[in-house]
């Protein structure tokens, strides 16, 4: 079983900043990419940036140039560092990873339990 502890949601200005985290625990042999995503309010689940486990990042382009996705692959943490935040910021951030449990385990996509961030005045 993996699990997520996601951290750093909260309330902030527009034109703030906030960084969130999420670390994997658990029965781990592997984690291949990560992911945020985004489920905006009355809206589907989007993606907001990926990072494989090289390093090789990807940015939706609602977020492209604010924001910057990063890991620690030895804490099996991923970061999103949000700049210049706006009200359409709004939502509930959700990490993912694809993740082999043991070294015969198909790889299989984890979800954490989200993080809530409203940018607001």
């Amino acid at each position: 079983q993996v699990q997520f502890a996601e951290s750093g949601g909260g309330l902030v200005q527009p034109g703030g900043s906030l960084r969130l985290s999420c670390a994997a625990s658990g029965s781990i042999f592997r984690i291949s990419t990560m992911r945020w995503f985004r489920q905006l309010p009355g809206k589907q689940c989007e993606l907001v940036a990926g990072i494989s486990s090289g390093g090789t990042t990807n940015y939706s382009d609602a977020v492209k140039g604010r924001f910057t996705i990063s890991r620690d692959s030895a804490k099996n943490t991923v970061y999103l560092q949000m700049n210049n935040l706006k009200p359409e910021d709004t939502a509930v951030y959700l990490c993912t990873a694809r993740v082999l449990v043991t070294s015969t385990a198909p790889w299989r996509d984890y979800w954490g339990q989200g993080t809530q961030v409203t940018v607001s005045s």
